[in-house]
């Protein structure tokens, strides 16, 4: 395997975050200006679970050439398989006190639990879905997508409507999942309250790991045998169809694998932001996750991440100080580095620092 100074340094800087952000939140006084606040504890953790997300998107645009705008979809179906393992958590908590139905069912006068959300009182359960759902979901779109021999601009357009439909799909009240307000209101994970302090220290570490590991597989997958197959059909899929590779096969498993990545990334974002809903599959937000991956450097994993953490960040900056600008301020940055950085901000870098 090739050296890989700059996943070197995002795995160190994750096991310094993983340390040194719970000891700043928690030992440090709020007085200190070295405190870490839990709001900013949460920030950082939705930013790694952004990261996450990019690594999905770059692991298949970047180094397989198949550019989905419908990522979010993924991500959301993961958020909402552990939305509903929230929500049969809160029982009698709830505004109805209903021990077995969410508010929203009783508001709807529905009497009885829909046969799908069984099962996710239990977090095994619950944690199998956030896997099973967006892989069956990739599997059955990729299969019917790729055996067709559907690429490029079509593809695109393809899991765009994909997650546009979803979108459409779970707003609607009668299809069991919240309507328009989506899951919120949680209580607690495995029996630890989420409004404490230490259980998002808990969150932020799980979310640090997870991205560590997420990063690793990636990083394997590109180093193998399999990803030098996979880069050669991104640069020329019909060559590599003819030296006898079975190319929807290994486009198949990639985006699978891509899907559950991104499943991941959404489970481990709800309990930290404590809301699920449909806006969540919106196309734009698949869109947003291109530019993280452009902006940062597609096809170089640690620049995908970097780009995640980066825009998101300008985006809560400006969404502040100037929120009428926001979206302008985001064409001008993909624009910028599309003329200026057609590598991303891993190109300013020497090449030997990224791992392709």
């Amino acid at each position: 395997m090739r050296r890989d100074p700059a996943g070197a340094t995002l795995m160190a800087t994750l096991a310094v975050a993983a340390v040194l952000v719970p000891i700043l939140n928690q030992l440090v006084p709020a007085s200190s200006p070295l405190h870490v606040s839990t709001y900013v504890l949460t920030l950082v953790g939705k930013y790694l679970c952004y990261a996450m997300l990019a690594l999905a998107v770059d692991l298949i645009w970047g180094y397989c050439g198949i550019l989905s705008l419908g990522h979010a979809a993924f991500f959301s179906l993961g958020g909402y398989a552990m939305g509903m393992y929230l929500m049969r958590q809160i029982g009698r908590r709830g505004v109805y006190g209903d021990p077995i139905l969410p508010d929203f069912m009783v508001f709807l006068n529905w009497h009885r639990l829909p046969w799908f959300w069984h099962g996710f009182n239990y977090f095994p359960f619950a944690m199998a879905m956030v896997v099973f759902v967006p892989a069956l979901l990739a599997f059955v779109f990729g299969w019917l997508a790729f055996r067709s021999r559907v690429t490029g601009v079509y593809l695109s357009i393809m899991t765009q409507a994909l997650s546009y439909a979803l979108m459409l799909a779970f707003f609607r009240n009668d299809m069991g999942f919240g309507g328009n307000n989506g899951f919120t209101d949680f209580k607690d994970l495995l029996g630890f309250d989420l409004h404490e302090d230490s259980t998002r220290v808990v969150l932020f570490v799980a979310t640090a790991i997870a991205l560590a590991a997420a990063y690793a597989a990636c990083r394997g997958i590109a180093a193998s045998r399999a990803g030098r197959v996979i880069r050669a059909i991104r640069d020329s899929e019909s060559r590599t169809r003819f030296l006898g590779y079975r190319v929807e096969s290994y486009k198949l498993w990639l985006f699978v694998f891509s899907a559950v990545l991104a499943g991941v990334a959404g489970a481990l974002y709800v309990p930290q932001v404590g809301i699920i809903n449909p806006s969540e599959f919106a196309p734009i937000n698949s869109i947003e996750i291109v530019i993280w991956v452009a902006v940062g450097g597609r096809g170089t994993l640690v620049g995908a991440a970097a780009g995640a953490v980066l825009v998101n960040y300008a985006k809560t900056f400006f969404t502040g100080a100037l929120p009428e600008v926001w979206l302008y301020a985001l064409g001008a940055i993909f624009i910028l580095v599309t003329l200026f950085l057609p590598r991303g901000l891993m190109g300013l870098l020497p090449r030997s620092s990224e791992a392709r």
